[in-house]
């Protein structure tokens, strides 16, 4: 399309400034902006029914961690912990319902029950005496209102002895940590920057332990400790975690080759040695990976059962949150179901809230793992 001006004729884009905004008001948005906000609301729609997916569990053990075993028991009781509204008449407790009554919808206290018509009376104003509702008082709602019950997690605490298994559990997931980052910065360190036959070879071989299912190692492992008399303490736990391993060892190796060697050269000239080039320049620069796999230890080490099961099963004051939960939730499954999600509730709120303060730098150090060298 173009315009004359004059005499003169331009095309679109070459317009003077105040015709092209007049003109802008008229012509039609290109097919392109449309699909791409089309593109675009279809893939956020889909993110948040995947999110909402994700955490509807957790939303669910959360707010059944507010019931009692009662408001777990009622029948159409809404999803949030509600308790059934009563009201005093005349000595005895009766319940309220939702009564439709001259085109409204009021609370009313079922005083008389009857088959074709039952007697209420206004919890508001009782004053007013009873009225007479034509139905089935079967088919009413009760009236609810929100209850909470944050008594649960107080019980839980007391009763789980939670401040002891919290101790033990903190106390192995950082001593691991330390060993895990110290260990396989060293081993990475040493696959990223040394030149040494066989080097690939080993790596390999290295890598390949990830493939490695604990099943085949788990009898072996045992009797180890058992010969060592390590069963029924925290080594078996602790020690491993000193001696490296694949998948950590392959996070940071990556991400030290991402940093350029003549950083290290420069180091070199200046007479820093492998250990002073590794603790002044490769590791103020590695802060995220370092971040990224100490999440992943702490994570593993929180939520891990089976190895505080096989190895202190014999020691209950040594026990961690996942294996005392575990026998927590065993004598509790059919008593209050409430307290033991009240127990799962405070057994994530660590590891989440770590995640969550820790999440810009943790991504970071996992997407520069991942590019090619």
């Amino acid at each position: 399309m173009a315009v004359a001006e004059r005499g003169l004729r331009f095309p679109d884009d070459e317009l003077p400034p105040a015709r092209r905004g007049l003109l802008g008001r008229f012509r039609r948005p290109r097919p392109g902006v449309a699909k791409r906000a089309t593109h675009s609301f279809a893939l956020t729609f889909v993110a948040v029914v995947v999110v909402a997916a994700f955490l509807s569990p957790l939303l669910r053990s959360f707010t059944i961690s507010l019931k009692n075993p009662d408001q777990i028991n009622q029948l159409n009781a809404p999803i949030y912990p509600a308790s059934a509204v009563t009201y005093n008449y005349e000595g005895k407790d009766v319940d309220v319902y939702e009564v439709p009554l001259n085109g409204q919808i009021r609370d009313l206290a079922l005083v008389k029950k009857g088959r074709i018509s039952s007697d209420f009376i206004d919890p508001a104003n009782p004053a007013a005496g009873t009225l007479t509702w034509q139905g089935s008082w079967r088919t009413l709602q009760p009236t609810y209102t929100f209850d909470p019950q944050w008594q649960n997690y107080v019980n839980v605490w007391n009763e789980l002895e939670y401040p002891r298994l919290l101790f033990n559990t903190v106390a192995i997931a950082l001593i691991g940590m330390i060993g895990t980052l110290v260990s396989c910065v060293l081993v990475a360190y040493g696959f990223a920057r040394f030149r040494f036959p066989g080097r690939d070879k080993l790596f390999i071989l290295v890598i390949a332990t990830i493939f490695l299912p604990a099943a085949v190692t788990l009898i072996p492992t045992y009797t180890i400790f058992v010969k060592l008399g390590w069963v029924g303490t925290w080594l078996p736990l602790l020690v491993p975690a000193f001696f490296a391993n694949a998948y950590d060892v392959f996070l940071l190796r990556q991400y030290f080759m991402t940093i350029p060697r003549e950083m290290d050269e420069a180091a070199s000239i200046d007479g820093a040695g492998p250990f002073r080039t590794l603790w002044s320049v490769l590791l103020p620069q590695a802060v995220p990976v370092l971040i990224a796999v100490a999440i992943f230890h702490v994570v593993y080490s929180w939520n891990d059962f089976f190895g505080p099961l096989i190895y202190l099963s014999s020691s209950p004051d040594l026990q961690t949150l996942a294996v005392g939960l575990a026998r927590f939730s065993g004598a509790r499954v059919a008593q209050d179901p409430g307290l033991i999600q009240a127990g799962t509730i405070l057994t994530l709120i660590i590891p989440v809230a770590l995640f969550v303060v820790f999440q810009r730098v943790f991504v970071r150090g996992i997407v520069i793992t991942g590019v090619e060298k």
